[in-house]
This record gives C-alpha cells, structure tokens and sequence, in this order.
C-alpha cells in the first residue's frame, strides 16, 4: 500500500530547475531512499514533501488523499529530522523530549525513545552540553517521538562516529519492522544499500535512476574488480599496475583467480564486488560538487 505518491513535481528558481518533473511512489513499511550529489534537488523534494517549502507545478498525495499543503492531521502523521536542528539551549534532553511529545498530544513512552536512542547517561543534560553527534541524536529521536507514520531523515546519521552511526540503523529497522515508513536521504552509500528497500537516485533536478538496491547493481553494467601483487610480469588486462600492485576488472573473478594461483606468483587477493556506491558515481560522475 503507497503511503505518498507524488506526480510531475517541479520547482523552479529563475533558470534553475531545481526539481524538475520528478515522479515516485513509497510504499508503506518501506525505507526509501532519495540520493544524489550536492545540487541534485534532494533537499528541495524533501522540504517540498515537508510542506517546508511550496512547489511550482505537481500533485503530492498522503495516505491516498491529494494534498495541496499539509493539514494539521497529516502533519500529526509525520516525523522530522532536518539537516540542521536548532533546541532551547537551557532545556535538558529530556525536557526536549517532553516538548515535542507534548506539542502532538499522543506519542511514544519517553522511557521507550530514551532506550531506543540510548541517551540514558545525556537525558540530564542540557542540549547546550551536547556534542555535535549527541545533538544528532536526539533530532533524530524528536522525529520518531509522535510515533509517527512515517518519518523524513535529512543526512540523520552525519557528524555520528561508526558505533553510533550502526545504533541509528538497528533503530530504523526497528521501526521498520513495526510497519513505519522511512524516507532516507544520505551521502554514505553503505548506509542506503544496507538500509533500503527502493533507491531513487536524483540529479540535475531528475530522477536518472530508480530500483532496488541490487537491481541497481545488477543492471549497472559495472564488474568486479580483483588487485593484487604479484613479483612477476603478469600477462592479463588490467585498470592499473603499480610497484607490482595490480588492479583488473572482470566478469568471472573466480576463473581469473584460478588462473593467476596457477600460472604466476601473486598474494594479497582482494576480490571487491559493484556496490551502490560504484552505481552513484557511475551515473552522477567523480567530481566534487559544491
């Protein structure tokens, strides 16, 4: 069942097409991801979608109903987490927590969010205290707290370390799991192939690509690379070659480790398969983008 469809959205700033046309469907229970380089119009779409911001041209539907602007009621049904939140500086983590609780009327159990999130040993803090990756922490958590159906995740696990980025996963699909929908947009591929159950990928105002995680992958057209070293003069084709180090593309990796064991000298094999990472730079390009 879709829980948001949106159909031909445009929004245009002079000459810039920043949203250009773009169409797609969430189905519910579902972690969908939007991806793309910095300019691609993700963060317009997902405003957009947040009533942050209003489109030029376009139909935007919730819950199978089409809405111009969001209600109040749909509002209710729908959690947040910005690129950048702003909190009251002088307000503990659990008073936060109380607040935006409290401003929907009905939610999830505060002991529930604080263990989820395990901010046991912050909710006392004031958020001024906070760091940059506890701070992101508790956005993300303020968006879950109306128990919402579902939530918009704004690069939710950026500035967090490796640990806490993995804790922020397991809790996503743990709302998954309860039937929530969750519409992801990051820059850690790792995180959107772990994570989604459909992918868009986005640039220049459109969508260029969209499908499952290893549908994208397998439709690619990218092959496995292989490297080694090797003290010899390897005869095989290979992307690169330095100080013995070798690095080859192939489509059978097996047969072309077969072969390099039987005829010549080579250690440190590292076999390294296309992922979604290999996929976006594929189809968005190498160079950085401001």
């Amino acid at each position: 069942m879709e829980i948001l469809k949106v159909v031909n959205l445009k929004k245009y700033y002079g000459d810039v097409k920043a949203v250009d046309g773009i169409s797609f469907t969430v189905e519910r229970g579902t972690v969908f991801s939007l991806l793309g380089p910095n300019g691609a119009g993700k963060t317009t779409t997902v405003e957009i979608l947040e009533g942050l911001r209003k489109k030029d041209e376009g139909e935007i539907y919730y819950f199978g109903e089409k809405k111009e602007s969001l209600d109040s009621e749909t509002k209710r049904k729908i959690g947040v987490c910005l690129q950048k939140s702003a909190f009251f500086d002088n307000l503990t983590v659990l008073e936060t927590l109380k607040l935006f609780r409290g401003l929907y009327g009905k939610g999830l159990k505060l002991s529930e969010v604080v263990d989820l999130f395990q901010l046991e040993k912050i909710e006392r803090r004031r958020v001024k205290t906070l760091s940059g990756g506890q701070l992101q922490r508790l956005a993300v958590a303020v968006a879950f707290i109306n128990d919402p159906e579902i939530v918009f995740l704004d690069e939710p696990t950026t500035g967090l370390d490796p640990q806490a980025r993995r804790q922020i996963w397991s809790v996503i699909e743990h709302f998954k799991n309860q039937g929530k929908t969750i519409f992801l947009t990051t820059h850690y591929m790792e995180e959107a192939e772990k994570l989604s159950d459909y992918v868009c990928i986005m640039d220049h105002g459109k969508i260029i690509a969209e499908g499952t995680p290893s549908s994208l992958i397998n439709s690619s057209g990218l092959k496995t690379v292989v490297e080694f070293d090797s003290d010899q003069n390897v005869d095989v084709k290979y992307l690169e070659k330095k100080d013995g180090h070798y690095v080859v593309e192939t489509d059978t990796p097996e047969d072309l480790i077969k072969e390099l064991l039987r005829r010549w000298n080579v250690s440190n094999i590292v076999i390294r398969k296309p992922n979604l990472e290999d996929v976006f730079l594929k189809l968005t390009g190498r160079d950085l983008r401001e």
